[in-house]
C-alpha cells in the first residue's frame, strides 16, 4: 500500500514538472466535457421540445378510452358503452392518482363543416375549455375571437379551414353529423375563434365544439365520452405511468390507458433515435481528445527517457514504470473533470434559463408531426454528465497506455549510455 502511494506521489509531481503542458491538456479535456454534456443538453432539450408539441398540442401525453374503442375509432364504443359514465367521478378518480396533472373529457365525431358555398369534411372535436387548457395548447393557439362556451351553439375551426370556407369570426356554420340514433344531426352554430396551430393537418380539418353541444348534435348522453385525455407527472415514464393507471381504472367500466409512446409511434421513434446520437456525439469529442492527449503523454514520455532508465537501473520493475504514466493518465483525467464541472454548470444552467431564440432569422417546421420552434433549448439530465465523465477518464487512461508502454520498454543501459 505504502508503495502505491509513492507511484501515485511521483504521478502528481511529475504532471507538475512542466504546468504549462499539464494546464493545457486538463484544459482540452475539460473543453471537451464541456462541448459534450452541452450538445447531449441540446439534443435532449429538442426530444423534449417534440415530445412536448406533439403532445400539448392536441392529444395529451396519454388517453383513457374504453378497451374497444381503438384501433376502429367507432362514435358508439364510448367509455361506459351505451349507458356512459358518471364523467366526473372519472374525472376525480384520475386526477387522485399522483402521477397525472390533469385530466380532460373528450368526444369525437364526424361531419361537415359548411360555409356559404362552401362545404368541407371535417372531425368535430367536443372538449370541456376549461379543463382542456391544462391538458393541452390547443386553445393556446386561438389567433381570433375565443374558444366555444358551453351551452351555446358556437364553434371554432383552424385558420386553414376558415381560408377554405372563406368564413371569419362572426359567420353562421351549417354542422352536419351521424348521430348516435341513426339520424343525422345538423344546427346552425356561430363562428366564434379561429385556431392556428402551425400544423396543416390539424388547421385544415378540425371543428371544436363545446362537450355538451357536440353530445346534443350526435343525440348522446352527457355521460357518453370517448376519450380522457391527460397530462402526467413525468411524461418520459408515460408508458409505466399508464400502465400504473390501468390497474389503477380496474375494469368497472373496462378502459384501456395509452401512452403517447404508443398513440405516436413515429414520434417516440424519432425521440429514441435523437437519444441515441447522445452516446455518438461523446464519442466523436473524446475520441478527437484521445489523440491530442496522447501526442502530449507521448512527447512527456520520451523527455523522461534517462529518468525511467535509472529508476529500472536501481531495481524497479516495468510494471511500475508503466503503472507511473498510467496513474498521471488517472490524476490527469480527475483534474480535467472538476475543472470541465466547474466549467459547464454555470453555462448549463444559464442556458437552461435563457436559451437562445432563433425565430428572427429561421421560422419553426414541423417534424414527426409536431412543430419545432427554432429555441436551442437545453435540458438537464443524469445521463449527459455521467456518460461524458465516464468518456472523460476512458479518454485519459487510454491515452496514457502507448506511453506506459513505451516507457516500460525503454532499455536501461542503452537510455543511461545515450543511444
Amino acid at each position: 500500500m505504502a508503495e502505491d502511494h509513492l507511484w501515485w506521489r511521483v504521478a502528481w509531481r511529475n504532471l507538475g514538472r512542466n504546468r504549462g503542458r499539464t494546464l493545457i491538456t486538463t484544459s482540452a479535456l475539460a473543453f471537451g466535457y464541456l462541448s459534450a454534456v452541452v450538445m447531449v443538453g441540446l439534443t435532449d432539450g429538442m426530444s423534449a421540445e417534440l415530445v412536448e408539441n406533439g403532445t400539448r398540442l392536441l392529444i395529451g401525453q396519454a388517453q383513457v378510452h374504453a378497451s374497444d374503442y381503438l384501433p376502429e375509432r367507432s362514435m358508439y364504443r364510448t367509455i361506459g358503452g351505451q349507458n356512459g359514465v358518471d364523467v366526473a367521478d372519472l374525472l376525480e378518480r384520475l386526477e387522485a392518482h399522483p402521477d397525472v396533472r390533469a385530466a380532460a373529457p373528450r368526444l369525437y365525431g364526424g361531419g361537415l363543416v359548411s360555409g356559404g358555398e362552401h362545404t368541407e369534411a371535417a372531425l368535430l372535436l367536443g372538449i370541456a375549455p376549461g379543463r382542456e387548457r391544462h391538458v393541452t395548447t390547443l386553445l393556446g393557439h386561438v389567433t381570433e375571437g375565443r374558444a366555444p362556451a358551453s351551452g351555446s351553439r358556437e364553434v371554432m375551426i383552424g385558420v386553414e379551414m376558415a381560408r377554405q370556407l372563406g368564413v371569419g369570426v362572426g359567420d353562421e356554420l351549417v354542422l352536419v353529423a351521424p348521430a348516435a340514433d341513426g339520424s343525422m344531426g345538423n344546427d346552425l352554430f356561430a363562428l366564434v375563434g379561429i385556431f392556428d396551430t402551425g400544423t396543416p393537418g390539424i388547421d385544415a380539418s378540425y371543428a371544436v365544439l363545446a362537450l355538451d353541444e357536440l353530445q346534443r348534435l350526435m343525440a348522446m348522453d352527457p355521460g357518453r365520452i370517448h376519450e380522457v385525455a391527460l397530462t402526467v407527472s413525468r411524461p418520459v415514464d408515460t408508458p409505466a405511468i399508464a400502465e400504473a393507471l390501468g390497474a389503477y381504472l380496474g375494469s368497472d367500466p373496462p378502459t384501456e390507458v395509452r401512452p403517447w409512446t404508443a398513440l405516436r409511434p413515429e414520434l417516440a421513434e424519432s425521440v429514441a433515435l435523437m437519444d441515441s446520437m447522445n452516446f455518438i456525439i461523446v464519442l466523436i469529442i473524446f475520441a478527437m481528445a484521445v489523440f491530442g492527449v496522447a501526442n502530449t503523454m507521448i512527447i512527456g514520455t520520451f523527455e523522461r527517457t534517462r529518468e525511467f532508465a535509472v529508476v529500472r537501473a536501481l531495481g524497479s520493475s516495468t510494471g511500475n514504470v508503466a503503472r507511473t504514466v498510467v496513474y498521471e493518465g488517472i490524476v490527469l483525467g480527475a483534474l480535467a473533470l472538476v475543472a470541465g464541472v466547474a466549467m459547464t454548470w454555470p453555462i448549463l444552467v444559464w442556458w437552461h434559463r435563457a436559451p437562445p431564440d432563433l425565430s428572427a432569422l429561421v421560422g419553426g417546421f414541423s417534424w414527426s408531426g409536431a412543430q419545432w420552434r427554432p429555441v436551442l433549448r437545453v435540458e438537464y439530465s443524469l445521463e449527459g454528465p455521467v456518460l461524458s465523465a465516464l468518456a472523460l477518464f476512458l479518454t485519459a487512461v487510454l491515452a496514457a497506455l502507448y506511453p506506459a508502454w513505451k516507457a516500460a520498454r525503454i532499455p536501461p543501459a542503452d537510455a543511461l549510455a545515450g543511444r
